[in-house]
């Protein structure tokens, strides 16, 4: 079952339940999707991996609102925008843990053979394709300058 079906899957299955939360951001997440189909070079669809990719961002985008809300004290738009994050993390491969990203960046910087920081775009090129969708950008880049030093 793709992405896409689970999603389609899931609305209606919110709809059942009635959970409001729920059917909005798999709502969202099927708008995302069909722009992407739709973009003049898309093809005939979109695979999981770029579904992935838009849930990443939508994910990320709702991370950043919940924060500014959380800042602002404005908890009732924090509590939903958090809620909807955790749907769309039900679509996400799990994250890399700080001990599994460290020791994946470790064999990829043996893999291309750097050992200084001026070589850290070489390590960075290799470790964004290996690891996509399983760490955040930020924090690849943090442990290569890390384990770089």
């Amino acid at each position: 079952m793709t992405i896409e079906e689970k999603v389609n899957e899931g609305i209606k299955c919110a709809m059942k339940a009635q959970d409001k939360v729920r059917l909005e951001t798999m709502r969202n997440i099927k708008k995302v999707i069909l722009e992407a189909k739709t973009k003049p070079g898309a093809g005939d669809g979109i695979d999981d991996a770029e579904c992935i990719k838009l849930i990443q961002k939508l994910a990320k985008q709702g991370k950043e609102s919940a924060q500014i809300y959380k800042e602002q004290g404005r908890e009732d738009l924090y509590a939903q925008e958090s809620a909807q994050v955790a749907v769309l993390e039900e679509f996400l491969p799990k994250q890399l843990g700080e001990e599994e990203l460290a020791a994946a960046l470790k064999e990829i910087i043996a893999e291309v053979g750097a050992s200084t920081p001026q070589e850290m775009g070489k390590v960075m090129g290799v470790a964004t394709k290996k690891l996509a969708g399983l760490a955040d950008g930020k924090a690849i880049s943090a442990k290569v300058k890390e384990l770089l030093a």
